[in-house]
């Protein structure tokens, strides 16, 4: 049994508990994870993994090695690298997986001038909405937008966000501009469909309030919603690394700007705290710095 093959078995099974999804990752037969697995906890002398029909747990004791094979892993990884002959430029593939509208509008030229810089660097990107299982998906990392991070991932924060009220010209004249977020229940209100709620967070009086928004139209695509708030159809929330260009051509307005909402977080999610390949911290160090912690899209 080659004992590193079989920790990183153990920690793939652990993270994502499950021997087949770790089997169709690696390309194996689900009797050689087990395997792997068996034959690790034979060596130890203990049970790692408490196995059921429906679920499989972790034992106290492999809690404890699970940590320890992170450790390993992690020490391997950084002494072998993506190195040859002491070359330490990035290689290698990454799958990396992307929100569609950011990804297209911002995203793309970027992974692009990486490619360029760095030939010996492959890209296969996922433009996909859905918060993908990174380890089952075999994703080297994800960019996520959201206020709140899931607590326990593994994340770095790449730049930042603000969240803009906003209408049409045409939409303010023929129905007014609201003047408080409370107004706004006299307005269509265009939403997005995977938020939890219909109401919208704005800071009032340094505290996060949660307004209550109606209307007739909802969607799952910012740049639908942008594109319905630019025909006069209602009121949108748009982040601004989608709108601003709209407002620089003065085809929308900002409403409520004494009432912002509360900006978001551009993060670089990982699939967990092992050892990360030169050519992924290669490009996570380059999305940041050509993001920046004041994006293009903010400084309107």
């Amino acid at each position: 049994m080659d004992r590193l093959t079989a920790m990183d078995v153990f920690v793939r099974v652990a993270e994502t508990g499950s021997f087949t999804a770790v089997a169709e990752h690696l390309g194996l037969a689900r009797s050689m994870v087990t395997r792997q697995i068996t034959g690790l906890e034979a060596h130890l002398g203990v049970k790692l993994i408490a196995r059921s029909t429906r679920s499989l747990k972790l034992t106290a004791e492999g809690e404890v090695y699970l940590e320890r094979c992170r450790e390993i892993l992690g020490l391997v990884g950084a002494a072998e690298g993506d190195l040859s002959g002491g070359d330490r430029r990035p290689r290698g593939p990454i799958r990396i997986s992307v929100p569609v509208s950011f990804g297209v509008r911002h995203l793309a030229p970027l992974v692009a001038e990486f490619v360029n810089l760095f030939p010996e660097v492959s890209l296969d990107v996922d433009f996909n909405d859905r918060q993908v299982n990174l380890i089952e998906s075999g994703i080297d990392m994800a960019v996520r937008i959201t206020g709140q991070l899931d607590p326990g991932l593994v994340a770095r924060r790449l730049s930042t966000s603000r969240m803009l009220t906003l209408a049409s010209p045409d939409y303010l004249a023929r129905h007014g501009r609201p003047d408080t977020p409370q107004a706004l229940a006299g307005h269509h209100c265009l939403n997005y469909t995977g938020t939890p709620r219909s109401s919208w967070p704005f800071r009032m009086d340094g505290e996060t309030v949660w307004v209550p928004v109606k209307g007739r139209l909802h969607a799952n695509s910012g740049e639908a919603l942008l594109d319905a708030c630019q025909r006069g159809l209602g009121v949108c929330r748009q982040p601004s690394f989608i709108a601003s260009p709209a407002v620089r051509a003065g085809l929308l307005e900002v409403i409520l700007p004494d009432y912002p909402g509360p900006e978001v977080g551009i993060y670089a999610v990982f699939p967990s705290n092992r050892y990360l390949p030169t050519r992924v911290r290669a490009l996570t160090d380059f999305l940041a710095e050509q993001l920046g912690p004041v994006p293009s899209w903010d400084q309107v």
